[in-house]
């Protein structure tokens, strides 16, 4: 005997599962519309006859980004080809502890010729429960490229539509259930600290770590008081971005890294025909070649063992830090980020943030 749908959606807050099926020849972009637009996460690849071929995360889709694969790529080239599913047939009660036992977000069951009846999801997803992960924004900069603007105003503080940089940063962190924020100061700080002040008002927490000197992005992590209990965020505070935390914080969990850094596409233009030679004979005439990189996003995620790495009240910014873990061979991973992503370092970039700002912004609060 099956599962009754009507048990599934009581006990479980069923959404549509259908939703989240694609077939094995469906793009990496059209699976990541897939997965954004169910807010589940997670996307499962069935043939035509609804038969189960393996299952696809975010992070799935990530790994096969940074490894150099299109969007026009198929997802069957991306997905995990050895899915976790169980066969109908048993109780709810069944599924229900099977998943807590494993800690599985989504559960797939079948029937005896694997073709799907459903996709369990469990409450812990399907809910918007606060994290006790912290997010540590950096505000302390200078903000040189920004004057005038920024002689009396700290960076972080200048308004991008009705609202300081830092205040859209937070309110999209708590979009995610992230609510317990570290904001190192030092330039200016009590604009910042007499705006903020706890964070009561915005419905999160927030504390301050007060730099005497500039420490960098990484020194200033040497400051805080207590270590982190659990993987936390660093995030340059002059960053607009639409980055969903959530999979940034699952990807690097699930890579068992002890730091990650989001990374985005960068791509130039050499203006001049590039030549290829052998000795003296010429091979090859490329006419002003594009070149595609991944740079530094200016977002990380950290195990809290990474204070170890850190000296005390030392400068250190976090390229060199990585650099450091590198050399010591410990598992550090990147993170691609394809969302919408801008760098308010120069006069152009703000007034670009404040043209952009409705678009990708305030979309989402109207509906």
């Amino acid at each position: 005997m099956g599962i009754k749908k009507s048990h599934l959606e009581v006990s479980f807050k069923m959404v549509n599962w259908k939703n989240v099926l694609v077939k094995k020849n469906n793009s990496i972009l059209h699976t990541m519309r897939i997965i954004e637009s169910s807010s589940l996460q997670f996307a499962v690849v069935v043939d035509d006859e609804m038969c189960l071929l393996g299952t696809v995360t975010d992070g799935d889709i990530r790994r096969g980004l940074i490894k150099g694969l299109q969007l026009s790529t198929p997802i069957q080239e991306v997905m995990n080809k050895k899915p976790i599913f169980l066969y109908s047939g048993k109780r709810l009660s069944h599924y229900r502890s099977f998943m807590e036992r494993t800690a599985l977000k989504q559960l797939p069951i079948v029937d005896r010729k694997k073709r799907v009846e459903v996709v369990l999801f469990s409450d812990r997803q399907l809910q918007a429960l606060q994290k006790e992960n912290h997010v540590i924004l950096m505000a302390g900069g200078l903000g040189t490229r920004l004057r005038p603007l920024t002689n009396n105003t700290p960076k972080p503080m200048l308004k991008v539509g009705d609202k300081p940089i830092l205040e859209i940063i937070i309110e999209n962190c708590k979009n995610f259930g992230f609510v317990n924020f570290i904001i190192p100061v030092n330039y200016k700080k009590e604009i910042i600290q007499d705006y903020f002040q706890d964070g009561q008002h915005l419905g999160v927490n927030i504390t301050y770590l007060e730099e005497k000197k500039r420490l960098g992005t990484a020194g200033a992590l040497s400051l805080l008081t207590e270590k982190p209990k659990a993987p936390f965020f660093v995030m340059n505070g002059d960053l607009l971005t639409k980055i969903n935390f959530e999979q940034l914080l699952d990807f690097h969990n699930e890579t068992n890294s002890l730091a990650t850094m989001c990374v985005r596409d960068y791509e130039y233009q050499i203006p001049y025909g590039v030549i290829k030679t052998d000795n003296y004979r010429l091979l090859s005439i490329e006419e002003k070649p594009v070149h595609k990189s991944f740079v530094n996003a200016g977002i990380y995620v950290l195990n809290p063992d990474i204070i170890s790495h850190i000296p005390y009240n030392e400068y250190l910014d976090m390229p060199e830090l990585y650099r450091k873990l590198i050399s010591e061979e410990k598992t550090v991973t990147a993170f691609p980020l394809r969302e919408y992503w801008l760098d308010i370092g120069q006069l152009g970039d703000y007034e670009k943030a404040n043209v952009e700002f409705n678009q990708y912004f305030t979309e989402d609060e109207s509906k």
